[in-house]
């Protein structure tokens, strides 16, 4: 099946890394299809994280994770658009064809690689803590024992504390963490605890009211989700997200949105995932 709209570019490119990685030439799945047979990529991406998935006056998106998947069509020389996707619902674009990729601060774990095909990680964030501006009563995860904290719909950052580490804190339900940032301006919440890309967008947008704790308690590795089964769709996204780094596109993405923050970002190739 031949794939339209490939730059001469993107052929070199893709040429060199795979002779480094002596990978052999990817086919389509003809039993199930691939995102590689589409000319055009539709990626869910969150549209209320500052930084990495913001949805933009104009109706368009920007955020690195948006910078992410422009790299990865062009990497692949297809067309991309984008769609907006909560933590909830993120397998749903998948199954229902609404989007072809998800990357939207999806960490990957054991469950979830039971109902989606992850890709990378383009990142691996480590998780923090983000407290209203002056608190110092909370300097660490052992303190959010007895204390509000955000649980955002769909994701399983408060699960890392409140059942992997035994520490009780109060959980508040929020259906994304947009609104969990508004619950901590507003007192009734006392953190938000998830990915450090998360809360580095929230606290360098508005830092007279928030900030990080810079106390990482665990690792978060960002994949790129594709729907079950598409191996050559993955082990093809693994090339053009080692590409990304081995170039230094990624430190140039990372710099420009969250330069700011203050965050000690990390920007190695991350170990990837198997595509079975």
């Amino acid at each position: 099946m031949r794939r339209r709209g490939r730059t001469s570019g993107s052929l070199a490119l893709r040429g060199m890394v795979a002779a480094a990685l002596g990978a052999a030439p990817v086919g389509c799945d003809a039993a199930t299809g691939s995102i590689l047979d589409r000319d055009e990529l539709v990626v869910a991406v969150k549209a209320d994280q500052p930084g990495l998935g913001l949805k933009t006056g104009s109706g368009g998106f920007e955020g690195f994770e948006v910078d992410v998947a422009r790299y990865i069509a062009d990497y692949l020389g297809k067309r991309v658009s984008f769609v907006a996707t909560t933590s909830e619902g993120r397998e749903d674009k998948l199954r229902d064809g609404s989007a072809d990729l998800v990357i939207a601060t999806y960490s990957i774990s054991p469950p979830r690689k039971e109902q989606v095909t992850f890709a990378g990680p383009y990142y691996v964030a480590r998780q923090d803590i983000l407290v209203r501006r002056g608190i110092t009563a909370i300097r660490d995860v052992r303190d959010l024992a007895g204390r509000r904290l955000c649980q955002a719909s769909g994701s399983i950052s408060t699960a890392r504390i409140v059942e992997a580490r035994g520490i009780a804190a109060v959980l508040v339900p929020a259906k994304t963490y947009g609104e969990c940032v508004e619950l901590l301006r507003r007192g009734e919440v006392e953190a938000v605890s998830t990915g450090d890309l998360i809360l580095a967008g929230y606290a360098a947008r508005d830092r007279d009211a928030f900030t990080i704790l810079n106390a990482p308690f665990t690792e978060e590795r960002y994949g790129v989700a594709l729907p079950l089964g598409d191996v050559a769709g993955c082990e093809e996204i693994n090339r053009a997200l080692t590409a990304m780094y081995q170039s230094g596109a990624v430190k140039t993405m990372l710099q420009r949105r969250f330069g700011a923050s203050g965050l000690d970002l990390t920007r190695l190739v991350p170990q990837f995932e198997g595509c079975e």
